[in-house]
């Protein structure tokens, strides 16, 4: 026959086990929460990562074809100035024509500097767009989560 005392040992036993085990469950369930919304947070940025790259390599092939076909202007314009040269009747004719070529070539060169510069400031933006927004985003959290 059980005493008295026993029964409270019992009672005070199954609390403890049973707060134990809450304690123990409620914390497994917090740690899959914050595991969960860091695979969440790593996928984001993973996805962040590919679209900043994607924005690069887009910048970077529209950079290159500027940059081809400015070469095949330049390339087209210097076989003209050329050709326009051996049809020169005098040296003032040919020191004109140099000069006018010499102009319109630093011209168009200034020209496709500046394309070339706003092409390069488009993609640094759009590259870096995605990568901010994580970073705000994270920013975000941790001030949430105070």
């Amino acid at each position: 026959m059980p005493t008295p005392g026993a029964d409270q040992i019992r009672a005070t036993v199954d609390q403890v086990t049973a707060a134990g085990n809450q304690a123990f469950k409620d914390a497994a369930d917090k740690s899959l929460a914050a595991l969960n919304e860091l695979n969440s947070h790593s996928k984001r940025n993973l996805e962040a990562l590919v679209a900043s790259v994607t924005a690069a390599t887009k910048g970077a092939e529209a950079l290159g074809a500027q940059a081809m076909a400015f070469t095949k202007k330049s390339v087209e314009d210097q076989a003209a100035a050329a050709k326009a040269l051996t049809g020169a009747r005098s040296v003032q004719e040919v020191v004109e024509l140099q000069t006018s070529f010499a102009k319109s070539a630093i011209e168009a060169y200034i020209a496709e500097l500046n394309r070339a510069s706003e092409t390069v400031s488009a993609a640094v933006k759009d590259s870096i767009k995605p990568l901010n927004e994580r970073a705000t985003a994270l920013v975000e959290s941790v001030q949430s989560k105070r």
